[in-house]
C-alpha cells in the first residue's frame, strides 16, 4: 500500500512520522507533498526513505491511498485540484468540520473516503483517533484502523458522533494538559523544583490511563 501525505504541517508531519515508525507501510512507501521545500526536508530527515515532493498531483498519481492534510479552510481549493481516481484510490481527511458528504462532493459520490480526527499526541504515538467511513468496506475499514492504532488507539465511530467525541479526545487532551500544568505550579509552590513536580504528575496521569486501559475499569 502506497501513502501519499498531502500537507507537511504539524498533524501531516506527525502521521508521516508515525507511518514510517509503524511495521504495516514501508518507508519507501510513503511520499509527502508540500510547496515548502524546507518543511519536507526537515520531515526528511527524521525519515530519510520517504520520497517528498512540492506537486500535490505528483504524489496523488504515485498512491493508492491519499491523506489530506491541510486546513479546513484549504480542502476544497487544494482537493478540487487533484485527480484523484475513486476505482483505485481512497481519500483520508484530517480536515476539522468537513463532512464526509462534504469530501465526496468536491471528488466523487463513487469514492471511498474516510474522515479522522487524531489528536496532537499523535507526534509521540500515542494519539486516540476517531474514524468515520463513506463507501468502505469492513477490509478497508479494518486496514485503516489497523494502521492507525499504530500511533496509539484508533476506534470506529458513526460520523454523527464526531462533534462530541472530539470534545473528549482532541479538548480531552487540552484538559489533562491544563491539569498537569496547574498540579506543577501547586507542586513549586509547595518547594518541588518545577522539572520534578512535572513528570511525578505527567507519570501519574499515565499511570492512571493505564489502569483504566489495562482494567476496562476506572
Amino acid at each position: 500500500m502506497k501513502v501519499a501525505i498531502i500537507g507537511a504541517g504539524n498533524m501531516g508531519g506527525a502521521i508521516a512520522k508515525g507511518l514510517a515508525q509503524g511495521t504495516i507501510i514501508k518507508n519507501s512507501d510513503i511520499i509527502v507533498a508540500d510547496p515548502d521545500i524546507k518543511k519536507l526536508e526537515q520531515l526528511q530527515s527524521h525519515a530519510p526513505e520517504i520520497s517528498i515532493v512540492t506537486q500535490n498531483q505528483e504524489a496523488v498519481n504515485w498512491a493508492d491511498v491519499i491523506i489530506l492534510a491541510v486546513k479546513p479552510w484549504l480542502v476544497s481549493e487544494v482537493l478540487g485540484q487533484l485527480r484523484i481516481d475513486p476505482e483505485r484510490q481512497l481519500l483520508i481527511s484530517i480536515a476539522a468540520g468537513v463532512s464526509l458528504e462534504q469530501l465526496a462532493q468536491i471528488t466523487s459520490s463513487k469514492m471511498t473516503i474516510f474522515r479522522l480526527v487524531p489528536n496532537t499526541a499523535i507526534s509521540e504515538m500515542a494519539s486516540m483517533t476517531l474514524i468515520s467511513s463513506f463507501n468502505a468496506s469492513e477490509e478497508q475499514e479494518r486496514q485503516i484502523v489497523d494502521i492507525f492504532n499504530e500511533m496509539g488507539l484508533a476506534m470506529l465511530i458513526p460520523e454523527s458522533q464526531i462533534a462530541a467525541t472530539t470534545a473528549l479526545t482532541s479538548c480531552g487532551i487540552a484538559y489533562v494538559l491544563k491539569y498537569i500544568y496547574a498540579a506543577t505550579e501547586a507542586g513549586v509552590e509547595m518547594g518541588v523544583y518545577p522539572k520534578a513536580a512535572m513528570k511525578m504528575i505527567a507519570q501519574s496521569v499515565k499511570g492512571a490511563a493505564e489502569l483504566i486501559l489495562n482494567n476496562d475499569t476506572h
